[in-house]
């Protein structure tokens, strides 16, 4: 099934000061997941930003972090909203299901990290909550290779979309020849 732009919303989980230098090609995760921001309030699709236990992982790196807030300046329909959180899976944390829910939308985009452990668990906690969910395999990311291919693999098995950045951008766009297409463009170069 494609991406659809007007069904989907963007989550990206945990990509925070004090793990992200132990994060398995975690500049790449860093800077696919700040595309998808900056792709999400250029075409208005909400985005949430997760951070686990900022008190021991600090908050989200300055690159998510001045994303966020040139999306929220740059459109004010389009909100990103942060959320703190303890349990492993954005899911499992109380109100976080419903407030995703206020969006109307069926489809969530997942980046982040850690791969195998916050993602893998927010995917499946959405999946049971009855939505579609789509993990952007370069925008997510683990300490070790290892563990973020066996949860690529985990999640695919389960019926969760792998996709890529781009794949994301190309179906929210759905269309050449646009403003929005041409608007996009950096992003996609």
């Amino acid at each position: 099934m494609l991406i659809r732009r007007d069904d989907s919303l963007l989550l990206v989980v945990d990509l925070q000061q004090k793990l992200a230098p132990a994060i398995f090609e975690g500049e790449q995760a860093i800077a696919n997941s700040v595309r998808l921001l900056n792709g999400a309030r250029q075409l208005g699709v909400p985005g949430f930003v997760s951070e686990q236990y900022v008190r021991g992982l600090g908050p989200s790196v300055d690159a998510i972090r001045d994303a966020a807030t040139a999306q929220i300046a740059a459109n004010s329909t389009v909100n990103v909203r942060f959320f703190e959180k303890t349990h492993f899976s954005c899911a499992a944390e109380p109100g976080i299901t419903e407030l995703l829910r206020s969006t109307h939308r069926s489809q969530v985009i997942l980046t982040g990290t850690e791969t195998h452990v916050c993602v893998l668990q927010t995917a499946f906690g959405l999946l049971d909550a009855g939505f579609e969910v789509y993990l952007v395999a370069d925008a997510s990311s683990s300490r070790t290779a290892a563990n973020r291919q066996f949860a690529i693999e985990r999640m695919r098995a389960a019926g969760i979309g792998i996709v890529t950045t781009e794949m994301v951008l190309f179906e929210w766009l759905h269309r050449a020849g646009t403003d929005e297409f041409r608007a996009l463009l950096p992003l996609i170069k």
